[in-house]
């Protein structure tokens, strides 16, 4: 049951911290290079919940006994 719930929170994660990934990638044709796009996505908090989302559904999947 837990285990669920584990999965469904990273689940949660990875769309919030995707979208939000996502929505920085605009501003790449509005004049930001590459790699300031990287130092820009590296420096927001809410682009690390991608990652983070990944790691807990990954670690649900492999707890899950069924």
């Amino acid at each position: 049951m837990w285990y669920w719930l584990l999965l469904l929170t990273g689940f949660g994660f990875a769309v919030a911290g995707g979208t939000v990934t996502i929505t920085y990638l605009n501003l790449v044709p509005a004049g930001l290079s590459w790699i300031e796009f990287m130092f820009l996505i590296r420096t927001r908090v809410e682009c690390y919940m991608f990652p983070a989302g990944i790691l807990l559904i990954t670690t649900a999947l492999i707890l899950m006994e069924d």
